[in-house]
């Protein structure tokens, strides 16, 4: 019953609404073949519009990382949460340039750092560490997204 309680709370979660362009996409859009081709399509964009590729990507692997942590597949959620934390260093590095949908990015960071928020607290004490790091490298990325909004 105490583990039931956990579960049903990080389900509850991992199913409310995203903000952005991101959460319009169905829980089909999760298999690794899409993953791949948002990847691939992250990496070939223009300079300006890459933050807010990675942005939707960071969005969406938030989600299969819930979904990872909710079945209990600890070792493939701290490689999920990996992949967060390249494609927010994609973003950091990326903001130099001039960059579209800055304020969708921001709010999709926003959301996704929030639902990360949310899986902390639901996972046991070991991968909290993994989810706090990644937590931390968010912030970050996100305070970077709000300077430049209100840069332009």
């Amino acid at each position: 019953m105490r583990r039931l309680v956990p579960c049903l709370t990080l389900m509850f979660v991992l199913f409310v609404p995203a903000v952005g362009h991101a959460a319009s996409r169905d829980e089909s859009a999760l298999d690794s073949a899409t993953l791949h081709m948002l990847e691939m399509q992250a990496e070939r964009a223009e300079a300006r519009e890459q933050a807010f590729l990675y942005t939707e990507l960071v969005q969406v692997y938030t989600q299969v990382a819930g979904l990872q942590l909710a079945a209990g597949e600890q070792d493939k959620a701290n490689a999920t949460l990996k992949r967060i934390d390249h494609f927010a260093e994609r973003i950091h590095s990326g903001l130099a340039h001039n960059t579209r949908k800055l304020k969708d990015a921001e709010k999709m960071m926003e959301a996704s750092t929030y639902r990360l928020r949310q899986f902390l607290r639901l996972v046991s004490g070991e991968d909290q560490q993994a989810v706090a790091a990644t937590i931390h490298q968010l912030d970050k990325v996100h305070n970077e997204l709000l300077t430049q909004v209100f840069a332009h």
